[in-house]
């Protein structure tokens, strides 16, 4: 079979990307933008008192019974106490977070660590609770 026409495609430009340092309102859209990713941390915090099964979460360190840091990587959900007491909760799910999560607006941090100590969860309050 010989073929009739002649099909001619025109090579697509190589854009190469703008560094978002270069441009405020790229930087911007990029700081903006919701955590995604495996490696994403999100952090939601849950000012009343916390019961799994019925039972009633307590720090250990402390005995706090209320005002958690609640974090999710993958699907772990770690419970943070303001006295800097953390520990991984297998009882909470990653759905069980997602459902804690009432307004989806984002404040970003540089790290995680950054993210604990402005929100006030890294031993600075210890034994205080905040109510909002």
């Amino acid at each position: 079979m010989t073929r009739t026409e002649q099909i001619t495609t025109t090579p697509t430009p190589i854009t190469t990307p703008v560094p978002a340092a270069s441009d405020p309102l790229l930087q911007l859209a990029y700081e903006t933008q919701p955590p995604s990713g495996p490696e994403a941390v999100r952090g939601v915090l849950h000012p009343a008192e916390l019961a799994l099964r019925g039972m009633p979460v307590t720090c250990s360190a402390c005995r706090a019974r209320r005002d958690w840091l609640l974090l999710n990587r993958r699907r772990n959900v770690w419970v943070r106490c303001r006295c800097g007491n953390e520990w991984l909760e297998p009882e909470i799910t990653r759905q069980d977070f997602d459902a804690l999560i009432a307004d989806p607006t984002w404040t970003h941090h540089p790290s995680t660590e950054a993210g604990r100590v402005a929100l006030g969860f890294d031993g600075t309050f210890v034994g205080v609770y905040l109510d909002s």
